[in-house]
């Protein structure tokens, strides 16, 4: 069983958000809960709360099913940052020319699933 969730139009750039999603991508989903509170980059707290919610919609939708699933059991299974629309400014310059500023925007999703070796096991 598989759960995704998704944070669109998120006001960080792919670049920024690609390099903190790359740190959870495979770990248990509550040790990588861990690694995005204690990182530094300002773009953690929205990958974090992705997380968050890909954890829970897991958890709905196996109570849904009539199954029984333990937090400490979900992977992230994967992970990824796509570019979004690109805001476009301009900055006064020297003699009347305009610098143009590009505000970049991103697309966060993050699948959580069982871990298959556990099930196995059993």
């Amino acid at each position: 069983m598989e759960a995704k969730a998704q944070a669109r139009f998120v006001r960080s750039t792919p670049m920024k958000a690609r390099r903190v999603v790359n740190e959870i991508r495979g770990k248990r989903a509550l040790q990588a809960y861990d690694v995005l509170r204690y990182a530094p980059q300002a773009v953690a707290e929205d990958v974090r709360k992705v997380l968050h919610s890909a954890i829970f919609n897991a958890k709905y939708q196996a109570e849904e099913n009539g199954q029984n699933l333990k937090l400490e059991d979900l992977v992230v299974r994967a992970a990824w940052v796509d570019e979004g629309p690109t805001m476009k400014r301009f900055q006064p310059r020297a003699q009347g020319r305009a610098g143009r500023i590009l505000k970049r925007t991103s697309h966060i999703t993050v699948v959580v699933g069982a871990d298959d070796k556990k099930e196995e096991v059993r």
